[in-house]
């Protein structure tokens, strides 16, 4: 089985603060990762440089087969940005803000980058991006402005742009934590169809049915470590670590 995701001994500090203390973990093709842990955890500095957002201090990088950084003596040292350009095309991110360009219509956030960054025609990117809003379940919305749309249609907008990439990874940091329970929802559904799509996802959510439901293994974080990671039933329902223990009690009140 093909991993797409490698991190081997990462470890970052901003400033005196050290948020991620020696991190190694692995994503499968066709897995879905949920990540939990309560706020400072470092689940999302671990998404950011998974991403290539974040440089890490120390520690190796793989993506989709490619090694992004490697560890020499104890610092990471990247690729070249040609390697690293070509790497960032494996994977796609959906932010918990969206991060839509405002100016452009929904079809037009769509296709830019399969336009620009892998120059595909305009009109095999127009094909593949209403084939994803029908999916999305946002046909009609094309023509629109992002400022047209709720919150969560923006969400599924983000969600068709990544996938319009077809990555062979998709990232999402805290996708439904700006939108209200009912919108929620239907993201969340979004997201059920594809791992039964067998799309390779990482997701760090504070939704734990959802994460129950949905992921094939968990990994909950505290404290920048990873505490505990296993099956959903395992993690979840019968935590063998205490500080896991006192999360997700705190969470499901």
């Amino acid at each position: 089985m093909k991993k797409l995701l490698e991190i081997s001994h990462l470890k970052k500090s901003f400033g005196d603060t050290e948020v991620l203390k020696d991190i190694s973990m692995e994503v499968n093709e066709g897995e879905v990762v949920a990540i939990l842990g309560p706020s400072g955890s470092g689940k999302s500095t671990l998404l950011r440089c998974s991403t290539l957002l974040e440089t890490m201090d120390a520690g190796t990088l793989k993506l989709g087969g490619e090694t992004a950084c490697e560890d020499k003596d104890g610092a990471s040292v990247y690729v070249g940005k040609k390697e690293l350009r070509e790497i960032k095309n494996t994977y796609g991110l959906v932010f918990q803000n969206f991060n839509l360009f405002p100016h452009y219509t929904v079809l037009k956030n769509i296709i830019d980058a399969p336009v620009h960054v892998q120059g595909k025609s305009k009109e095999e990117a127009e094909k593949t991006a209403r084939a994803l809003l029908k999916k999305v379940g946002l046909e009609s919305k094309e023509d629109s402005y992002p400022s047209q749309l709720a919150g969560g249609q923006q969400q599924r907008v983000a969600i068709a742009r990544a996938l319009a990439m077809n990555p062979q990874i998709l990232f999402f940091d805290e996708p439904t934590s700006a939108l209200d329970p009912e919108i929620t929802a239907g993201i969340l559904k979004v997201l059920k169809d594809l791992a039964a799509e067998k799309m390779t996802m990482v997701i760090v959510t504070h939704e734990i049915d959802f994460a129950r439901k949905v992921a094939d293994r968990v990994i909950f974080m505290d404290g920048g470590v990873i505490v505990e990671q296993g099956r959903p039933e395992d993690v979840i329902d019968n935590p063998s670590n205490e500080r896991t223990k006192a999360f997700l009690q705190k969470m499901e009140k």
